[in-house]
């Protein structure tokens, strides 16, 4: 009689352990499509707004500038240095470089970041709030050097929370590209003023 009562404790436990592992298995099933629908709500927000336009370098297609997609949302490239700003006159203020990586005008010149999760070049070091303070501030990391034009963060600021953190999920899922993107460069000294006589 206590075998029968020892294979019946031993079977009920082992009953209750299956039940709690397949109801572990079920949450981090739902835990996984709940991820795998910001991660996608992440890269359609990442499109709609064109964050390729300026982060991705481009390569000449047939049909003209497309995307290079083995450096997606790298920034401006590494290899193509930091370009000085050309001489503008009016009713010119801005410029670009062909790739749209760079941007010269009254600021200086600002150079695309790296959005990948790259952990020295990138945004690999980020965490979630790192990334919605920066967008929510205009600041790198909501406390550091402004953001610069072309980027129009003031715009991006009015997302919600769920659409940064969605953004910020996809940012963390595509390749980590390694690309040390440059640092600004200030815009050129004023002309001195002729001396006064």
């Amino acid at each position: 009689m206590k075998k029968v009562i020892v294979a019946a404790c031993m079977l009920g436990a082992l009953l209750v352990a299956l039940i709690v592992k397949a109801d572990d298995a079920a949450s981090d099933a739902k835990q996984a499509a709940k991820k795998e629908a910001q991660v996608k709500l992440g890269e359609h927000l990442v499109k709609v707004i064109g964050c390729g336009d300026c982060h991705s370098p481009k390569r000449m297609g047939p049909n003209g500038p497309e995307e290079d997609m083995s450096r997606y949302l790298s920034g401006h490239p590494a290899d193509a240095g930091a370009p000085a700003a050309p001489k503008l006159s009016d009713p010119w203020a801005g410029a670009f470089t062909g790739d749209g990586t760079a941007y010269a005008g009254p600021w200086g010149v600002s150079f695309t970041r790296n959005l990948t999760p790259d952990k020295e070049t990138g945004l690999g070091n980020w965490t979630e709030q790192n990334f919605i303070d920066t967008i929510r501030s205009g600041r790198e990391l909501g406390k550091g050097r402004e953001l610069l034009p072309p980027m129009p963060w003031p715009y991006f600021s009015n997302m919600s929370d769920d659409e940064l953190k969605a953004i910020y999920a996809f940012l963390q899922s595509i390749p980590a590209v390694r690309n040390p993107v440059p640092e600004p460069l200030p815009p050129p000294a004023p002309p001195a003023a002729a001396p006064t006589q």
